[in-house]
């Protein structure tokens, strides 16, 4: 009796553990997207202008240089165009990127770290960033593994001060 007491509730209990994992995965895949073309994308769970400032102070904690913030917006405004909230973000670390440059100059296209903050139509905030692996294939850049997977720690890092 006990035997089939078991055995009916693990018929009842792995079914409801896989439903309840495989909602914990598309919760994750809701928030952090990977994308074919090499971008990656972070939903933020605080309005515009605070993930920005979450971010910004994030970056100054970590002693990251910040170079500067261009407001799309803005500036599609000034030239007459409507853009919902966009605010592309420039910061990095010479000693970290520099190293990436010197495998490859053409690196240099992707250095500094540049973070796109912008917000949907539905009024969902995203950061917006290339992944650092990506990069590496795209520059056929292979003796920086651990320089790519530091930059990697540090983008998921600081993103995630606006996905808390």
């Amino acid at each position: 009796m006990t035997s089939r007491i078991a055995t009916l509730a693990a018929a009842t209990l792995i079914p409801f553990t896989f439903a309840l994992v495989s909602a914990g995965a598309k919760a994750e895949e809701s928030t952090r997207q990977v994308l074919e073309n090499g971008l990656v994308r972070v939903r933020s769970a605080y309005p515009f202008k605070e993930t920005i400032d979450r971010i910004e102070q994030d970056i100054a904690a970590k002693g990251i240089q910040f170079f500067l913030a261009v407001d799309q917006s803005k500036l599609a405004s000034e030239a007459g165009i409507k853009l919902r909230p966009s605010t592309l973000l420039v910061f990095g670390n010479p000693a970290l990127g520099s190293q990436f440059i010197t495998s490859n100059p053409d690196a240099g296209i992707d250095w500094p770290v540049r973070l796109l903050v912008s917000e949907d139509e539905t009024g969902a905030v995203w950061t917006v960033y290339n992944d650092f692996q990506f990069i590496a294939r795209r520059h056929g850049i292979t003796d920086r593994g651990a320089a790519f997977d530091k930059a990697s720690d540090v983008i998921e890092s600081i993103t995630s001060s606006a996905s808390r």
